[in-house]
């Protein structure tokens, strides 16, 4: 993070690229877009960007003083879905002896541009700041080809456009990705729009394993683990009987919403209340919706080994592929969290099935104890796997 001596040498300086300036506190659509710019890095500068509050253009301070309101508001955008993929940003408050206080944000340029805020891709080049047209959304998507780790954003080997639904692509997927007014206007070919969205690498001109993974035709031609096999046993452990077996195999466009509706079909039994009383589940849907899709979106999709999803008379095993990664450490966890896939986060998040990053588990964890189930157990000290316990209300 910035230092305060590092600061006062910023504060004299014009608004450029790396530096904008207000004396607002109100104004999150200001930060969100601010914040959204940084994150892309369109003049690729490679270093941090900062909003600095508090600070008049001229860069005399303004007098002002801030609460911890602000701080979390601003951190918030870290989370909350709003920016997507999500940042990677601080905040640090600098007070200065007269009483006058600043407040910083740092946010560093992302691997996986170009990054949204509200389904809009934000830049700024010196002064100038607005809404990328279709000429730097393009700069942005072949700059992400260019520094590309992550599985989810590497170009699928062998794949080509006519492996994806492109009727599922547009009609489900882009109404929610994109702003309304920005889609109405976009006039880009198929492979730049895909391409924008982190489905398609336009240097190697093919899907990305995103792509394949939610709109393919075949997913698992290119990708052999990517399913879900649930079973569904008579006792307490794999030696029992199974009643019932299915594979959740396809696009996950449409996986995703089918688990949901199997889960409130087939699993989460309403338990009858006392008189006046709350009604109350075997499982909570939310719980076991989240820890299952936590599981798609954080698996190692190079192992050919599927997610389990196993019910049994008394407990539900959830079993991925992949243990903690990056910053998430068993010590950690729940509260650190890192992503295997930011382009499928990115993209479940667009499609609706989570509604912000990084509070899955613990919002999973406070359905089950509301519910009055035990505590869930998760193994999360392997390497090569990841998986959770939950067991059913007594």
């Amino acid at each position: 993070m910035i230092t305060q001596a590092e600061l006062d040498t910023l504060l004299p300086l014009m608004e450029q690229d790396l530096i904008e300036k207000t004396i607002s506190i109100t104004d999150n659509k200001k930060f969100g877009e601010a914040i959204c710019a940084f994150a892309n890095d369109l003049s690729n500068h490679k270093q941090p960007g900062y909003l600095i509050i508090g600070v008049k253009d001229n860069g005399s301070k303004a007098g002002m003083q801030f609460d911890e309101k602000l701080i979390q508001t601003l951190l918030d955008f870290r989370t909350d879905g709003r920016i997507v993929p999500p940042p990677a940003l601080a905040v640090k408050k600098f007070t200065y002896p007269k009483g006058d206080e600043l407040v910083v944000v740092e946010v560093q340029p992302h691997i996986l541009p170009p990054v949204r805020f509200n389904g809009k891709v934000c830049v700024r080049v010196g002064p100038r700041k607005g809404e990328a047209n279709e000429a730097e959304e393009r700069i942005l998507s072949e700059k992400r080809s260019a520094f590309a780790h992550t599985f989810d954003a590497l170009p699928c080997m062998d794949s080509s456009l006519e492996d994806l639904s492109i009727e599922l692509f547009k009609l489900r997927y882009l109404p929610g990705a994109i702003a309304p007014d920005t889609l109405a206007e976009n006039h880009q070919d198929l492979r730049q729009q895909l391409a924008s969205l982190k489905f398609y690498d336009l240097k190697m001109d093919r899907p990305t394993n995103a792509g394949v993974l939610l709109f393919g035709l075949n997913p698992r031609y290119f990708i052999p683990g990517a399913f879900v096999q649930y079973v569904k046993f008579t006792g307490e452990d794999e030696a029992s009987e199974f009643e019932f077996e299915h594979r959740f195999e396809g696009d996950l466009t449409t996986q995703l919403g089918q688990m949901e509706e199997f889960i409130k079909a087939n699993i989460v039994r309403m338990v009858l209340p006392e008189l006046g009383g709350e009604y109350q589940y075997n499982y909570p849907l939310r719980a076991l919706k989240e820890l299952l899709f936590n599981a798609v979106i954080h698996r190692d999709y190079q192992s050919n080994a599927p997610i389990k999803f196993y019910e049994f008379s008394d407990h539900i095993l959830i079993s991925n592929a992949g243990g903690l990664y990056g910053k998430a450490r068993p010590e950690n966890f729940p509260d650190e969290n890192d992503y295997r896939n930011p382009a499928l986060a990115e993209a479940v998040k667009n499609l609706g099935y989570i509604n912000a990053f990084n509070v899955g588990v613990r919002a999973a964890m406070a359905a089950l104890h509301k519910n009055g189930n035990p505590a869930p157990v998760f193994i999360k000290d392997q390497a090569t796997s990841f998986s959770v316990t939950i067991f059913r209300r007594a």
